[in-house]
């Protein structure tokens, strides 16, 4: 039951921010090569995550139609593991689709035409060939730092922060996720 509450929280956290589309995006974004495997590196807190403590992952496995299965998963403080499901989307309110603005949906299937379970997942940026991505949210509540390696080097993780400071995001309150603990 917890882990479907911590779902819904962030598809309704999530789904609260705003549309603002002044946030720039990476570019030509192939989800087939973004889809796999990616490790959370360091995130702005969120209510949705506090009881992971480590491990973060989050597996995307690309469907027809630029729909996205999303598993993602954390280690809690009892050494336990948490999941949550839920399904991404190209977010339809920009023309052409732009797949570095996509949706995701951690609520239950049936509430998906509820336009308020679907939250932003925008590609900030990827570098280094899809081995490291910036993924926030255009009103800058949310912001992850993501790597295909379950840890990433530093300098790599501190570019990208770098770079959303410069897009307005409060860097200065990012947490590190340990890989392990």
């Amino acid at each position: 039951m917890k882990k479907i509450i911590a779902a819904s929280s962030f598809a309704l956290l999530a789904g609260c921010a705003t549309t603002q589309s002044d946030l720039p995006t990476q570019s030509g974004v192939d989800l087939e090569k973004y889809a796999g495997t990616w490790y959370e590196q360091a995130r702005l807190p969120n209510r949705f995550q506090a009881d992971c403590v480590g491990e973060v992952r989050a597996d995307y496995t690309l469907k027809p139609d630029n729909r996205i299965e999303v598993v993602n998963q954390c280690k809690t403080r009892d050494g336990s593991v948490q999941l949550a499901n839920g399904e991404g989307r190209l977010n339809s309110s920009f023309s052409p689709p732009d797949p570095a603005r996509l949706e995701i949906r951690f609520a239950p299937k049936w509430t998906s035409w509820l336009p308020m379970v679907w939250g932003d997942y925008w590609i900030i940026r990827l570098a280094d060939e899809y081995e490291h991505s910036l993924v926030g949210t255009p009103d800058r509540k949310f912001l992850w730092v993501l790597s295909r390696q379950q840890r990433a080097d530093d300098a790599s993780v501190q570019a990208l922060l770098d770079y959303a400071a410069t897009l307005g995001f409060a860097t200065d309150e990012v947490t590190r996720t340990p890989a392990e603990q």
